[in-house]
């Protein structure tokens, strides 16, 4: 199932899509659901992941929307 959205993080719009599915996986993160995620802010790429990290989340701003995404859907 794919999931897109928005969530704000300290006054600042964080735009997402999630590929997740009802169970876990070894394809999602730390063997959970989300199979891929992608998350936009300030109009650059935060974090992505796609079977794998092809950008981990280095600021505290793509940690914050990381955990929240994370907690919901893995």
């Amino acid at each position: 199932m794919w999931s897109k959205g928005t969530i704000e993080i300290d006054g600042t719009e964080v735009s997402y899509e999630i590929k997740h599915f009802e169970k876990g996986s070894d394809c999602g993160i730390d063997g959970g659901r989300i199979s891929k995620l992608f998350c936009k802010a300030k109009g650059e790429i935060s974090l992505h992941y796609e079977r794998g990290w092809n950008k981990k989340p280095k600021t505290k701003l793509a940690a914050k929307a990381y955990e929240i995404l994370k907690k919901k859907y893995n």
